[in-house]
């Protein structure tokens, strides 16, 4: 055994000595090579060394996901991570949605403004001129997903409204930002920074919201589509809250007159010609028509004006088009579908003249009592309309007349509008909107 072993480093030994005579022998080759192998030797330990620090570093970088999604955004975080939507799931913010839903209805601004933070004046007459026209909302589902911080979420609130003029509810969606306030109640953030609208952009992008969004769009389209008196009335809705609006927005904004009956008199009649009013030529749509942003058919469509909507005229142009003060800014009709409504100054004078030679003529006849105007029946109310003091957009609004409502009918005007009686008072309707 001893000496197999003997053998086998004598082998070796040998085989050591030959291998170091062929190296010097051949040192000009064989170093080369050494080199080369030392260097291949050297890059592919790097590359393992690289390929290993990248695994631990997306292995570091799941690990943190995971945490993020169990503790949730950061307040610099813009990538908001993937929550469920929950539905109905806090108690606290399904009553205030609730509460703040059923302001809207009654049109209580103080409520409303107490449950929403930041809205604009713009914001709460356009709220409050809708309450007119809303009976209730029967369906009220709330979802929602966490917000930035604690105590805060996204919520989405669906909902069915019923207006007093249609018979079916119509879907809608709506999305909120909520907070908890100082005194520990739920509140409607009206106003946030860009961080956090670019998180609530970036949650209502994650496939349940969209799907349940694209749900409520199909569902609303449908509806729409399938019956033809709801869309109609959604169209005249739009521009009569538009019409509405605007109107208000014009008596906040119109200057106050100042001067006293007394300076007026004293003005004389140079004065009175040096601040003559202005004439603003009133047109009227007679068509349902498209209100675009520019004059061109190419432009985007603003809203749809309907039949007998009347704006201001700005300026009509050669190319078919005309310019009209809408909802306080400009916007554009094409001139064929408007007319020229009479001036409401002449027309005034004309009733005027009319009346005191009629007064006249019975003042001569002292024995009889004065003429009260008798009932020519009634009329329907076919349409949602106001009830105004004068003949004129611009009279008093008394009311709103919901369609279906009978009023006593006193005269078919020649001018587009019917006297009634409303409420125990003579009063205006457009004749478009009764039969």
């Amino acid at each position: 055994m001893e000496r197999l072993e003997q053998n086998k480093m004598h082998m070796l030994k040998e085989k050591f000595l030959t291998a170091r005579d062929f190296i010097m022998d051949h040192s000009k080759i064989v170093m080369p090579l050494v080199l080369i192998v030392c260097v291949l030797i050297t890059v592919v330990v790097a590359v393992n060394a690289n390929q290993r620090e990248a695994l631990e570093k997306e292995a570091e970088q799941a690990a943190m996901a995971v945490t993020a999604e169990e503790t949730g955004p950061s307040v610099k975080g813009l990538e908001a991570p993937v929550f469920e939507l929950e539905e109905n799931a806090h108690p606290e913010i399904n009553q205030l949605i609730r509460a703040y839903y059923d302001a809207q209805v009654s049109g209580d601004t103080e409520v409303i403004s107490s449950l929403n933070t930041g809205l604009s004046e713009l914001e709460m007459i356009r709220i409050e001129e809708l309450s007119k026209y809303i009976d209730s909302y029967p369906e009220l589902t709330v979802y929602t997903k966490p917000g930035m911080t604690e105590n805060t979420y996204v919520a989405y609130v669906y909902s069915e409204v019923l207006f007093t003029d249609a018979g079916q509810a119509l879907p809608g969606m709506q999305t909120y930002y909520i907070g908890l306030n100082d005194e520990g109640s739920y509140y409607i953030q009206g106003t946030y920074d860009d961080t956090i609208k670019k998180y609530i952009e970036e949650v209502t992008l994650q496939d349940d919201v969209v799907d349940l969004n694209n749900k409520v769009v199909v569902a609303y389209n449908e509806l729409l589509a399938e019956d033809e008196e709801l869309n109609e009335f959604i169209a005249y809705l739009k521009a009569k809250i538009n019409e509405e609006v605007g109107e208000i927005l014009a008596q906040i904004e119109a200057p106050a007159d100042t001067q006293t009956g007394e300076e007026q008199e004293a003005s004389g009649e140079e004065a009175a010609e040096e601040s003559a009013p202005l004439l603003i030529t009133t047109v009227r749509a007679t068509d349902v028509v498209n209100i675009r942003s520019s004059d061109s058919e190419e432009a985007d469509r603003i809203d749809k004006a309907q039949v007998g909507q009347e704006f201001t005229l700005l300026e009509q142009r050669g190319n078919g088009w005309s310019k009209v003060a809408y909802n306080g800014s400009e916007a554009y009709i094409k001139s064929d579908y408007l007319e020229a409504v009479p001036d409401a100054e002449e027309t005034g004078d004309a009733q005027t003249a009319e009346t005191t030679d009629t007064q006249t003529a019975e003042a001569a006849q002292p024995e009889e009592a004065p003429a009260v105007q008798e009932s020519m029946g009634t009329v329907k109310v076919v349409e949602s309309v106001k009830v105004r003091k004068g003949a004129s957009t611009s009279a008093e609004s008394l009311g709103t007349a919901y369609a279906g409502e009978e009023l006593e009918l006193l005269m078919k005007q020649a001018d587009g509008w019917t006297k009634v009686k409303y409420k125990g008072e003579t009063a205006f309707v457009k004749s478009e909107y009764v039969e």
